[in-house]
């Protein structure tokens, strides 16, 4: 199972693998607090496709385009969050404040079609 949740959100014993899917380390949250199991910050969208979005709710298909023609290239990547949820829960964790549209939503979506 993949689910999504925010880096600085409590941990929950069904969090199962923590991994961070941002390129950049989450803003005053220590390493020893955040209990991140893996950070695959090359899973992350590029910085010029982070820096276009802006996590801006009119952009999102068109990122979702992007980023997903991104991801195809990330395929060890993908295996290694799909492994995970295959053993038992893999929570997917970002920064952003925005919970609708961020790369972690975008990436669980992607890795869910390729599974249909």
């Amino acid at each position: 199972m993949i689910q999504i949740k925010r880096v600085y959100d409590e941990i929950a014993e069904t969090d199962g693998s923590r991994i961070l899917v941002d390129r950049l380390w989450p803003r005053g949250l220590g390493k020893d607090k955040a209990k991140v199991e893996l950070w695959l910050k090359d899973i992350a969208p590029s910085n010029d496709l982070r820096k276009w979005f802006r996590h801006e709710p009119e952009k999102w298909n068109e990122f979702k385009r992007r980023y997903f023609e991104e991801l195809k290239d990330k395929k060890e990547l993908i295996a290694m969050i799909i492994e995970k949820s295959q053993i038992g829960t893999a929570t997917l964790l970002y920064g952003a404040k925005e919970e609708k549209y961020n790369n972690a939503v975008a990436l669980k979506e992607f890795i869910e079609a390729l599974k249909v």
